[in-house]
């Protein structure tokens, strides 16, 4: 066979076709995926409407209807771990749908109030209370969380020096480091009592989004609970023990989820070792 006949040069370039419901499927596939981090799963009627959704066969709206009346009918026998799954999941795909965005502190409030509005009757609200939370990668330590007092104050000076960041001039290493800085702050105020891990995500994602990134929602479908750990070790000192604030592993997430990279995503490697002598 000669030069000429393997020379494909001339063959036109044939555009890829990406299958009916391509991004519904992956708004659905991170709604489902991050309730992974409370250990929610959805269930089997949820899987079986969403995908009537995907293929544009029941709008949302009808998915919510169809939702109600299915928990309507179950009465006394609701499986409520199932039930926050399929409405959170839901509501996640609709605020996806959604092309607002705003960075602000009421906003974050108005994602989480949005999202939980059918399980939480204290969605949209701040806590009022401290707590701690046992970690498995950490021993059953904890995060220093924020301070209730002073949740507002908090978020709005890290949303204040968001604000004074200029993307369009950072190269994508740069970009990278200060969304994970941003994301690990808002995380670490942990404003709500319940779903903080969730509306960051929602509240990243959109804002990603209003920057103009190509987000890869898939990455939330398989690595939600490392995006919880990842936050958590970003977050995690230990005077004491000479344990620092870790967050390469955070970073390696963004990498994927921006530039497409094939980083191991394990929440094995973020266990500090140093706490299991």
């Amino acid at each position: 066979m000669s030069e000429k006949d393997l020379d494909c040069s001339m063959n036109p370039y044939q555009e890829e076709q990406k299958p009916k419901g391509y991004i519904k499927q992956l708004q659905w596939d991170m709604a489902i995926g991050l309730q992974q981090v409370d250990n929610l799963k959805p269930s089997k009627y949820l899987e079986q409407i969403k995908e009537k959704n995907i293929l544009g066969e029941l709008t949302l709206k009808e998915v919510e209807q169809r939702l109600r009346e299915y928990y309507t009918t179950k009465e006394k026998n609701i499986n409520h771990n199932e039930l926050e799954c399929d409405f959170v999941s839901m509501r996640i795909v609709e605020l996806l749908d959604q092309g607002n965005f705003e960075l602000s502190v009421d906003y974050l409030k108005y994602i989480h109030k949005y999202l939980f509005q059918d399980v939480y009757e204290f969605a949209g609200e701040f806590r009022k209370t401290d707590f701690s939370k046992h970690e498995k990668i950490l021993n059953n330590d904890s995060v220093a969380y924020g301070d209730s007092k002073t949740l507002t104050e908090s978020l709005e000076y890290d949303i204040s020096l968001e604000k004074e960041k200029d993307y369009k001039n950072m190269n994508i290493v740069e970009v990278i480091k200060n969304i994970t800085d941003f994301t690990s702050s808002i995380w670490q105020v942990h404003p709500f009592r319940e779903g903080n891990t969730r509306t960051t995500a929602v509240f990243i994602e959109k804002y990603l989004i209003s920057l103009g990134y190509d987000v890869d929602n898939s990455l939330f479908k398989d690595k939600s609970v490392y995006f919880r750990n990842a936050l958590a070790r970003s977050n995690y000192f230990n005077n004491y023990l000479n344990i620092k604030e870790d967050n390469t592993y955070l970073i390696k997430f963004y990498e994927n989820l921006l530039l497409g990279k094939n980083n191991n995503l394990h929440s094995e490697d973020l266990i500090v070792k140093e706490l299991f002598t």
